[in-house]
C-alpha cells in the first residue's frame, strides 16, 4: 500500500495519496485538495509541482544522466539515429527494421511544403529572426493541413503521420528560414537522402551546385538532434500542453512552444553555444585553450 501524506488544517486532518516515480523521487497527489479544504496550492513558478505523470524522459542535469523511456542517451547516441529516437519517444520502443523504414518514408513524404509557402516567405523580412519564422510559418500550416483539427479522432497511426509531417515540414521550413536570411534561393529537398542528410542539402547546396554531403557532419547532426529530443516538462513542453488543453489546433500549439523556446533562458542556450563556437574558431580554433580556461577558476569563460 502507498504512504499517504498528513495535511492539517486548523482542527481537520486530510489524507493525501503519494507517487513515488521510477527514479525514486516521491510526490503528494494534491488532485483531491481544494474539494476537501476549499485551499489550493500555492507555488511560484512551479518548482515544486509536477504536471502529469510520464513514462517519456527522465534527466539529472547535476549527475548528467538523460534517458529517453528509460534507455541512457549514450546508448541512444551509440546506436540509433534521430529518426529512430524520434519513433522511440512517440511509440515507446525503438522500431524495428520494417517499422523505422516505414517512418523514415513517411518524413519523405511531407518534406516538402505548399508552393504557397514562397510567397509567404517573400513577405517576411531577411532580418527577422529565425524563432520568429519558423513559429509563425508552423502556425501557418494549419492552412494547409487538417491533420491537427483537435475535434478529429486520431488513431496511432495518424498519430505518427502527424508527428512525421511536423518532423519533416519544420525541418525544410528552418532550412529556408536560412536561406531567406542570407538571401539565397529556396532548395528543395532530396527524396533519396535521409533526414539529417537532407537538411544539410537543403542548408547549403545552391541551384547548380550540389552541398557534397559529408558524413561525418550527418552523424554529428544525428547526435545533436538525439540530445535536444526532449527534455522532460520543459518551458516549451508546458507551453504546449497548456495551449493544448484548450483544444488548439495541434500547429497552434507547437508554433507556441516554439515561442516559448526563443526565450534566451530555454533555447537561448543553444544560440550561446553556436555563438561560443564562433569565437572560438575567430580565434584560431585552439579547443585545448578554451578547454583549460572553463577549467581555471579564475577564468569566466564557461563552455
Amino acid at each position: 500500500m502507498s504512504e499517504k501524506a498528513e495535511l492539517k488544517i486548523n482542527d481537520k486532518v486530510i489524507e493525501l495519496p503519494t507517487v513515488v516515480g521510477t527514479e525514486g523521487e516521491k510526490a503528494i497527489d494534491i488532485n483531491e485538495l481544494r474539494a476537501k479544504t476549499s485551499y489550493i496550492a500555492l507555488d511560484n513558478g512551479y518548482a515544486n509541482t509536477g504536471s502529469c505523470l510520464s513514462e517519456i524522459t527522465f534527466i539529472d542535469g547535476d549527475k548528467g544522466i538523460l534517458r529517453y523511456r528509460g534507455i541512457p542517451i549514450e546508448q541512444l547516441a551509440e546506436q540509433s539515429t534521430f529518426v529512430e529516437t524520434a519513433y522511440l519517444l512517440i511509440h515507446g520502443k525503438l522500431p524495428n527494421r520494417t517499422q523505422a523504414d516505414q517512418f523514415s518514408k513517411e518524413l519523405t513524404e511531407h518534406a516538402s511544403l505548399h508552393q504557397d509557402f514562397k510567397h509567404i516567405f517573400d513577405g517576411i523580412p531577411s532580418t527577422t529572426h529565425p524563432m520568429a519564422t519558423l513559429s509563425a510559418m508552423v502556425s501557418i500550416l494549419s492552412g494547409f493541413d487538417t491533420v491537427g483539427d483537435p475535434n478529429k479522432k486520431q488513431d496511432g497511426k495518424e498519430i505518427s503521420k502527424i508527428a512525421a509531417k511536423l518532423l519533416s515540414k519544420v525541418r525544410t521550413i528552418a532550412a529556408y528560414s536560412y536561406k531567406k536570411s542570407i538571401g539565397q534561393p529556396f532548395i528543395y529537398p532530396h527524396r533519396s537522402l535521409s533526414y539529417c542528410a537532407n537538411f544539410l542539402h537543403m542548408m547549403f547546396s545552391l541551384p547548380g551546385e550540389e552541398y557534397p554531403i559529408d558524413e561525418e557532419a550527418v552523424r554529428v547532426l544525428n547526435l545533436l538532434l538525439i540530445l535536444h529530443a526532449d527534455h522532460e516538462q520543459n518551458c516549451s513542453t508546458a507551453t504546449v500542453r497548456l495551449v493544448g488543453s484548450s483544444r488548439s489546433n495541434l500547429f497552434a500549439c507547437i508554433s507556441a512552444g516554439i515561442c516559448a523556446l526563443w526565450g534566451p533562458w530555454h533555447g537561448g542556450a543553444n544560440q550561446e553555444v553556436m555563438e561560443m563556437l564562433d569565437q572560438i574558431h575567430e580565434e584560431g580554433g585552439d579547443v585545448k585553450k578554451w578547454v583549460a580556461l572553463a577549467k581555471d577558476p579564475n577564468s569566466s569563460f564557461r563552455l
